[in-house]
Formats: structure tokens, sequence, C-alpha cells
């Protein structure tokens, strides 16, 4: 599913603008990957320990334009979690089309520390740096979520998606989904160089008070 050929222009949104993003993205994603490293491998060791397998973990997303792409995730999850997703649909805490349980009997014994701490997010760096993500955005959804999004959700594919965005500084998974669909738009319609930055800097506080994380 591909909405465009190209990225559409956002109201106020001049190319130099995008420009400096994509900057931003490189030179910032760059200093924070090589500062991660050391984590992610930590990280990485621990649950080869604790869960043998692979510590790494990729899904399929959907980004720009709908165009899909793997997102890179540390796993937190045992070995063939998602083939017990039917069993446990009934547990589903989210409203619209997203599945979440906050004591997902599917995770490993790392698995909720990685999620609370977004550690194992970090490798989602490596999307930024192949222009698949960018630091700051809505965040990719699943192809199974996008196929029930009305056209107000839908919108959120007209950016690049992202590590974080308004939604994981006000809430997280606390955030309704109507709610959170709201917030995807806002940051669309007002999108600038400082709002992103801003974004960046709240995103710190909100990981380290763990807001809505699990």
């Amino acid at each position: 599913m591909q909405l465009t050929n190209e990225e559409p222009r956002v109201a106020g949104t001049p190319s130099s603008w995008r420009a400096f993003k994509r900057m931003m993205d490189v030179g910032i994603g760059g200093a924070a990957t090589l500062l991660a490293m050391p984590i992610i491998a930590l990280a990485a060791l621990a649950i080869v320990i604790v869960d043998r397998g692979s510590p790494f973990y990729s899904q399929q997303r959907v980004g720009l334009n709908g165009r899909r792409f793997r997102m890179f995730k540390l796993r937190t999850m045992v070995e063939g979690a998602h083939g017990m997703r039917e069993d446990l649909l009934h547990l589903n805490e989210a409203d619209g089309p997203v599945f979440k349980i906050k004591d997902d009997p599917r995770l490993h014994r790392l698995g909720k520390l990685l999620r609370r701490t977004s550690i194992d997010e970090l490798p989602n760096l490596l999307n930024v740096l192949r222009g698949e993500m960018s630091l700051v955005g809505p965040r990719p959804p699943l192809p199974s979520e996008v196929e029930h999004y009305s056209p107000y959700a839908m919108r959120r594919l007209t950016v690049i998606p992202g590590i974080t965005c308004l939604w994981q500084i006000n809430g997280r998974s606390t955030v309704s989904f109507d709610e959170w669909m709201r917030l995807d738009n806002e940051y669309i319609d007002t999108w600038s160089p400082a709002g992103d930055l801003l974004i960046l800097l709240k995103t710190i506080p909100a990981v380290i008070r763990k807001d809505g994380a699990h």
C-alpha cells in the first residue's frame, strides 16, 4: 500500500525545514547510536543469558506513504510469542486497532524492564540512519492496524514515522487511541525544527519517569 510517490508538503513546512530535519536525524541520530551501542550490546548479552535465541527482533511496519519496512528492536518476548496472540486477544487493554497488555505473559524475564526503560527501542536508531524513520514523528504502525484506520488516522502516514512523538511525552500507553491520533495530527499540522527539538528534550524526562511505558 502506497499513498503517493513523494512525501507531501505539509502546510507551513518549507523544503529547507525538511532538509534540516534529515540533517538532525543523521547528526543527532549518529551520535546517539554511538552512545547507545554499549547499552545495546549489554542488553543483547543479557537477553541471550535469560532467554536463548537472537536478542534482536525485526517487525514489518508501515512508514511514509504506506511503504513497509523492517523496524529493528531488542527482543522482549519469548521465542514464538506472536503465535500466542490469538489466545490472548481477550486480555487486550487498548482501544482502537491496537493490541497491548500491561503485564504481557509473553515477555521474557528482562522484557518488562527493557520496555519500561525504552532500551528495547534503541535499535530504532538504525532505521533513522537508513532514512526509514526520523528521531521525531508518529510511531510506525503494524500493517494490521492500518487496515482499520479512518482517513483521519491515515494522515499519520503522510510524514516519516519516528522514535518519539507527542504521544510518547503525553502518557504513551495510557492515552486513548483517539487522543493518540489527535496528537499525531497536531504534530503534522504544527511541525517545525524547534518543535522537534522540544519533543526530543521532553522525551528524556518522560523515559526516566517511565510515563505510560509497558
